[in-house]
């Protein structure tokens, strides 16, 4: 099978891996030949049949880590499994995310807090201890999964939306500290993608508001995005591959959008 983006042999962390996204990232890089180390929660016998799924799938070595993303020295050793398990870390994709939506009058302080925990401070907590690494073999990518609503806010979101921001600024912080050290740092921002918990929502909205699932989806959840339709796990996994690869080597303190036309307004 060729390999197109010359990744084969490399080592990557994936935080948030176990579905979603997250999962299609593992499974996208596994696929160019990467080792990968999965992380989440989940059912564990479920979690294992995908790890051995994927290694099944692709013939690389595929690891998990339960590291809760809210804990700063299980994040470190999340990371340090890869030298432990691969002897480097080439590629690190903060990934890990919840939502909580609420007015900010009524928004729990303890949803805010751990929003802020999961989706931004673990992509700093990773970061800090991939960079070691990165920097004595000359050579990283780190990619962190923001969002639209990195760059642009909706009602009801504000501790989501603070943290996808801080993302990005992060994002481009990060990248200008290590741009001669052969080590890249972009931010992917998409728009709606049909996971596991979109899926779910679009029945529960239906019921709701007594509508049809199809305008759920057109007038409810993708209102935002020009091209009414949800954004497919091969787009995000395409650009990673790209930024992971020596052609995405120029590309560095970048958010780049992968949302339908969402922010284009």
């Amino acid at each position: 099978m060729p390999q197109p983006y010359n990744l084969e042999g490399q080592a990557a962390v994936v935080t948030g891996s176990t579905s979603g996204i997250g999962q299609a990232m593992a499974q996208a890089l596994a696929a160019q030949g990467v080792n990968v180390i999965l992380n989440g929660f989940g059912d564990p016998a479920q979690i294992e049949a995908d790890r051995r799924r994927i290694e099944a799938e692709t013939g690389v070595k595929v690891a998990y880590h339960g590291a809760d993303m809210t804990k700063p020295t299980e994040i470190e050793d999340l990371v340090d499994m890869a030298r432990r398990e691969f002897g480097r870390l080439d590629i690190l994709v903060n990934n890990a995310g919840i939502q909580h939506v609420a007015p900010v009058d009524e928004f729990p302080p303890e949803k805010w807090d751990a929003i802020i925990a999961i989706n931004l401070s673990s992509a700093f907590h990773a970061t800090r201890a991939a960079l070691p690494l990165m920097k004595a073999a000359g050579r990283g990518r780190i990619v962190n999964l923001a969002s639209a609503h990195g760059l642009v806010a909706s009602p009801f979101k504000s501790a989501y939306v603070a943290a996808k921001h801080g993302v990005v600024g992060f994002t481009k912080s990060v990248a200008l500290e290590v741009a001669r050290q052969g080590i890249t740092v972009n931010a992917i921002c998409p728009g709606y993608v049909k996971t596991p918990l979109v899926e779910a929502q679009i029945g529960d909205q239906a019921k709701a508001r007594g509508i049809a699932p199809e305008r759920v989806v057109e007038e409810v959840i993708l209102a935002a995005q020009p091209n009414k339709a949800f954004i497919d796990y091969g787009q995000l996994a395409g650009l990673l591959l790209y930024l992971c690869s020596d052609m995405g080597g120029g590309t560095t303190g970048a958010a780049y959008t992968v949302d339908g036309g969402w922010t284009a307004a």
